[in-house]
């Protein structure tokens, strides 16, 4: 069921598994390709080139990345992540902190939420590319704008992931471990579909078009009236025993 009213999410929010929703944002991206064309070269991207080429190969490609022609690039398999989309406000994304951030921090703070970080990252992949496998210690709403990826979880993250496991890093990998296909929840996102992924559940993302782009509203530290979700609990758990990681806890995956 897609979740489209403030009282349906506020239930469901609070613990797996993922679910649709309908946030109604109204923002006019520009076309992936020129995005990608524009955000490649910044300092601050970050990109692994894939696929089954020799080694080669994939050091010539991650070197020309940046400067090649597009038109080859996007031929190329690669996943591509930007963590510091403010940067862009003042160009390639003009208006989206007003017509997007702005808009969804006051509805979720109208609704009793709160947050200790709340900021979008930009996902681009080509056909063929997979994420790696994961857990965020944040929330993420996700937002398909361009092209075709489907988002790989479980119905049931505990049977494959306990909270505890979770935040102390044993999830992340190249590939998701063997398991039921009738455990995982696959959604595959077409252009506008938008999805709540919950904080600390392990995950993975495939490509499934020519070229791909998703933005990821992460939210770090969500609550509700003062209330963690479920599966967060054990993060703050783990900070209350070492006090000194709460402050230097990096909520990016490092290994995208």
């Amino acid at each position: 069921m897609t979740i489209t009213t403030p009282e349906d999410f506020t239930q469901r929010w609070r613990q797996p598994p993922n679910f649709p929703m309908e946030a109604g944002f109204d923002y006019t991206f520009l076309p992936a390709i020129d995005i990608l064309d524009h955000i490649r070269s910044d300092e601050e991207v970050r990109f692994t080139i894939l696929g089954d080429d020799d080694w080669q190969v994939r050091m010539d490609r991650t070197a020309a990345l940046r400067t090649a022609p597009i038109e080859e690039v996007v031929t190329w398999p690669f996943r591509l992540v930007h963590f510091n989309l403010s940067r862009f406000y003042d160009d390639l994304l003009h208006g989206f902190q007003e017509e997007v951030m702005i808009p969804w921090r006051t509805h979720l703070s109208a609704q009793g939420f709160a947050w200790q970080r709340l900021a979008p990252i930009l996902f681009l992949s080509t056909e063929g590319a997979a994420s790696t496998y994961h857990n965020d210690n944040s929330h993420g709403f996700v937002w398909q704008v361009h092209g075709t990826k489907t988002f790989h979880g479980y119905l049931d993250p505990d049977k494959h992931l306990p909270a505890e496991a979770a935040v102390i890093g044993e999830t992340t990998g190249e590939d998701p471990p063997e398991h039921d296909a009738g455990d995982r929840q696959s959604v595959t996102m077409q252009p506008g579909d938008q999805l709540w992924s919950h904080a600390l559940t392990p995950h993975w993302v495939t490509t499934e078009s020519t070229l791909a782009m998703s933005v990821t509203l992460s939210h770090g530290g969500l609550c509700h009236q003062g209330g963690f979700s479920e599966r967060e609990l054990a993060l703050r758990a783990y900070w209350d025993r070492n006090p000194a990681e709460a402050w230097t806890h990096d909520l990016r995956n490092v290994r995208y």
